[in-house]
């Protein structure tokens, strides 16, 4: 069965209406299921965070960003890596050059690979394809 796998970049912009991405990536959302979607469960904290710490009106209180999580985990699989997994994610990304902190999207792309993702939609497609060099051909913004 072929799986989309989302960037935290793509599920903060399919929920909010005035992110420059929003159309574009709610339909990408809206085109998957539990079965054919996934994220990685690191993406969960990354949009709690994120969604907590947004400027202005933007930024929704602890009990709205659990409903948004809420609402990832109903739509997506979860995908995480193990500790052989993580170490191993790391090496290749360090055999690739990656340093600081897009060794996080080595993980994540480390997480579409373990489901096989036929297509990675992310908003931040250049650091995805230097931090895991084997999936770069299925990078994509949604659209």
């Amino acid at each position: 069965m072929s799986r989309v796998f989302f960037d935290t970049s793509v599920l903060l912009a399919a929920f909010f209406n005035e992110h420059e991405h929003h159309g574009a990536s709610l339909r990408a959302l809206s085109e998957v299921t539990g079965k054919t979607g996934a994220c990685a469960t690191h993406t969960l904290a990354e949009l709690y965070a994120t969604t907590t710490r947004l400027p202005g009106r933007s930024r929704l209180s602890t009990d709205q960003a659990l409903v948004l999580i809420e609402n990832v985990t109903k739509k997506l699989q979860l995908v995480h890596l193990d500790g052989e997994e993580y170490i191993a994610a790391i090496e290749t990304a360090a055999a690739a050059g990656v340093s600081g902190a897009t060794v996080y999207d080595a993980l994540l792309l480390a997480c579409a690979s373990k489901v096989r993702a036929r297509i990675i939609y992310t908003w931040n497609v250049r650091h995805f394809q230097r931090a895991y060099p084997e999936v770069a051909a299925r990078v994509a913004i949604p659209g």
